[in-house]
């Protein structure tokens, strides 16, 4: 198998998106990533981080693409989680990302960092590093109108995302 093969089989499966760190543990040096920049088969969207051509684009792409740009540890945070599952309506200029660390690098406009240290309310939504739905939803209360994050917790609760006393319970929190 080629190393452009083995960042296809990588990207395939992580929305189109290889970092250079993924690369470098495959074996693939920067002047070859630099190469297949060159000759179309990658584009580069940021710094380290890179997308094949031949990938379809789906609605969560932006989402995985976000976090991919904030670098190692980072992950989607309160509103953007809300937005991935369209729990209720949010500024789709947006996009919120949280993170244990300081980013140095220079994020796209609209792109909002959230440092926080030892953050235990993290999981994995379709492969993508996020705030759990009822930290995200807890996160957006005084941000968000609070019949707008009742309407997301009943909605969570109708996709499965919340069980029904976690659901009760947030609705009275948002409803304050």
């Amino acid at each position: 198998m080629s190393k452009y093969e083995e960042i296809y089989e990588v990207a395939a499966d992580n929305y189109g998106i290889v970092t250079r760190d993924e690369a470098a543990r495959m074996g693939v040096s920067d002047k070859e990533l630099s190469r297949f920049t060159s000759d179309g088969r990658l584009t580069r969207i940021g710094r380290g981080v890179y997308r094949i051509k031949h990938h379809v684009p789906g609605n969560l792409d932006p989402y995985a693409e976000s976090v991919a740009l904030a670098g190692p540890g980072a992950y989607l945070y309160g509103e953007s989680v809300l937005a991935m599952f369209a729990l209720c309506p949010t500024n789709p200029a947006k996009m919120y990302i949280g993170t244990p660390r300081r980013i140095r690098r220079k994020l796209p406009e609209g792109m909002k960092v959230v440092q926080r240290k030892g953050a235990k309310d993290v999981t994995e939504y379709e492969g993508i590093p996020s705030q759990t739905v009822v930290a995200a939803i807890s996160s957006c209360v005084g941000k968000i109108m609070p019949d707008r994050l009742q309407e997301a917790v009943w909605e969570a609760r109708r996709q499965g995302l919340l069980g029904k006393d976690e659901a009760e319970k947030l609705d009275r929190e948002v409803s304050i």
